[in-house]
């Protein structure tokens, strides 16, 4: 059963999706058609009880709702159409598994099965407390405006090193296979500037240190506008004698999941909003407590952290009045 995705909020002042591993954004599917099955997928294994699945975005006009994930002949994970990677988890240690992805349409109709991939989840360690080594020797280079390409020594290990982990500004945004010293990342924004890191972990789930911060921008330029949220609305309502602020908006259409807001009241950040589990789907909505007096006009906005770990552009701004 699916959970329902419950907001969880962070007091500001004082942020899983990851980037995906293709392009393109939905559309209207062509009528009476299935959309084709999803390439480009690629299987490794994450730890003894997990693998690391991707694929590539079916392209404009495909009418994408959903993606499926199946191990073997069992549905294993749904993600939102914006979404190009997952992990797989609960698998037994030293077993080969065959993975599939399908893509299901607004109308409901299912893509055939993707190729079948296998990877092989390591045996078990028992007791092993004992983290790799943390990655040398990282380096990077762009690779046009959207996508970088990353590199690193390998880290040492008892037990022997499953996979790398690379976070943007400690954002878990991508994954690969233990004997993989370099990976391309892509769906970044033109003329951004990042900071990735690079984590190593054995089949015990031990985490190694960060190897060392590469700093790299991206060139061309972003207005941010293609990323803010759309379609944002403002209204209040009393309750228990105070007043809230309940919000609405579209999220922006990114190459991966959102799951983090920021939310700014009267030009100071006021909120975060972390979406636990899944991120709903289609607009989002939310509610936060703004005082008891009534009659008092506030300004309201707000922008998503984007799967890339950059801040996206801002809403429109609203204005509203409690108890107005």
């Amino acid at each position: 059963m699916r959970r329902v995705p419950v907001p969880l909020v962070l007091a500001c002042g004082a942020l899983l999706l990851a980037v995906s591993c293709g392009w393109g954004r939905t559309g209207e599917a062509d009528e009476g058609r299935a959309p084709g099955a999803p390439g480009g997928v690629t299987a490794a294994a994450g730890s003894a009880t997990s693998v690391h699945v991707m694929w590539n975005a079916l392209p404009d006009g495909s009418g994408v709702r959903s993606y499926e994930i199946y191990r073997g002949t069992t549905k294993v994970a749904d993600v939102p159409d914006s979404q190009h990677m997952v992990d797989v988890t609960r698998l037994r240690p030293s077993t080969m598994y065959a993975f599939t992805v399908r893509a299901r349409d607004t109308a409901g109709r299912l893509s055939p099965p993707s190729r079948s991939v296998r990877a092989r989840t390591p045996a078990a360690v028992a007791a092993d407390r004992s983290a790799p080594t943390r990655p040398r020797d990282t380096a990077g280079r762009t690779v046009g405006s959207r996508a970088v390409k990353l590199s690193w020594g390998a880290s040492r290990d008892d037990r022997g090193v499953v996979s790398y982990e690379v976070y943007q500004r400690g954002v878990k945004i991508h994954s690969v296979g233990g004997r993989q010293t370099a990976t391309v990342i892509t769906g970044l924004r033109p003329g951004s500037r990042y900071v990735f890191t690079v984590r190593a972990r054995d089949a015990a789930d031990n985490l190694s240190p960060a190897g060392a911060r590469v700093h790299l921008t991206t060139p061309g330029r972003d207005d941010g506008r293609d990323t803010a949220p759309t379609g944002f609305t403002a209204t209040t309502h009393r309750s228990g004698g105070a007043y809230y602020i309940d919000l609405a908006w579209d999220p922006p259409r990114t190459d991966g999941v959102v799951t983090e807001y920021r939310i700014e009241l009267d030009g100071a950040a006021a909120t975060s909003l972390v979406w636990g589990g899944t991120p709903p789907r289609g607009r989002a909505h939310h509610s936060f407590y703004t005082g008891t007096a009534a009659g008092e006009e506030h300004r309201v906005r707000l922008r998503a952290r984007l799967p890339d770990g950059t801040w996206g552009g801002y809403s429109a701004e609203r204005t509203v009045t409690t108890g107005g």
